[in-house]
C-alpha cells in the first residue's frame, strides 16, 4: 500500500520525476476548468433559468453566506479564491471512486502548495483593504514587541494548515486501504462513502480556515472606518 501518490512514478529522467501527484493535480485542474466552462456555457441572466442553474446559484449563495458569516462583508470579492480552494479539495476526494486514482491531497507537496496560496492571498487581500502601511502596522499591534510573534504566527499557521490537511487526508486513505485489504468484499462501498464524507469535511474546514485568516487580515480597516463614521 502506497502512503503517498508521490511514490507512483509514471516517468523519470535523472532527477526529474513525473509522479502521480503532478499528473492527478494537473488533470484535476484541467477537469475543473473545462467542467466550469461547460456547465456555465448556457447560463441565462434573464428570468427563465434551468433547474441546474437554479441549483448552482443556491450553492453559490450558500457559500457566500458562509463567507459573510465568518466576517467578510463582501463575499463576492473573495468567492473566486475561496470557492476554488474548496472545489479543488472536495473534487480531489470525490474522485476517489475512479479506479487507479489517488487524491493529490494525500501528498504533502500538494497541501503545502494550497497552504502557500492562502499564505500569499492573506496579505494581498489585507493590503488591498487597508493599504500597505496600515497592513504592515498591524503586525506591531498592540505594541512593536509583538512583531516577531505575529510573523511567527503567520508562518506557523501556514505550516499547520498544510500538515492538518495532509495528515487528515492521508490517515483517512490509509484507514480505508487497510479495511478494504482485510475485508475487500464486505465494506468496499461503505468505506468509499466514508472517504467521500471525510474529503468533503476536510474541504469545508480548509475553506473556513482560509476565510478566517483573510477576515483577520481585513478587519482592522473596517473597525477604523466605523470609528471615523461615529465621530
Amino acid at each position: 500500500m502506497r502512503l503517498s501518490p508521490d511514490e507512483m512514478i509514471f516517468w523519470q529522467y535523472g532527477f526529474f520525476k513525473l509522479n502521480a501527484t503532478i499528473v492527478f493535480t494537473w488533470g484535476l485542474m484541467f477537469v475543473l476548468a473545462v467542467g466550469s466552462k461547460v456547465i456555465t456555457r448556457k447560463f441565462s441572466t434573464g428570468m427563465q433559468r434551468s433547474h441546474w442553474q437554479n441549483l448552482l446559484e443556491i450553492i453559490v449563495t450558500g457559500i457566500e453566506q458562509q463567507i459573510e458569516e465568518v466576517g467578510l462583508s463582501q463575499p463576492r470579492k473573495y468567492i473566486g479564491f475561496l470557492g476554488t480552494l474548496f472545489l479543488f479539495v472536495a473534487a480531489a476526494s470525490l474522485s476517489i471512486v475512479i479506479p487507479g486514482y489517488e487524491p493529490p491531497t494525500g501528498s504533502l507537496s500538494t497541501t503545502v502548495a494550497l497552504a502557500l496560496c492562502v499564505f500569499v492571498a492573506v496579505p494581498l487581500f489585507g493590503i488591498e483593504e487597508q493599504g500597505v502601511g496600515n497592513y504592515l502596522k498591524s503586525y506591531m499591534k498592540p505594541t512593536f514587541i509583538m512583531l516577531p510573534f505575529n510573523i511567527i504566527s503567520e508562518l506557523s499557521r501556514t505550516l499547520a494548515l498544510a500538515v492538518r490537511l495532509f495528515g487528515n487526508m492521508m490517515s483517512g486513505a490509509m484507514i480505508i486501504g487497510i479495511l478494504l485489504t482485510i475485508t475487500p468484499f464486505l465494506f468496499p462501498i461503505v468505506m468509499t462513502m466514508l472517504g467521500l464524507l471525510t474529503g468533503m469535511v476536510q474541504a469545508y474546514i480548509f475553506f473556513i480556515l482560509a476565510t478566517v485568516y483573510i477576515a483577520a487580515a481585513t478587519r482592522v480597516r473596517k473597525r477604523k472606518l466605523g470609528t471615523e463614521a461615529k465621530q
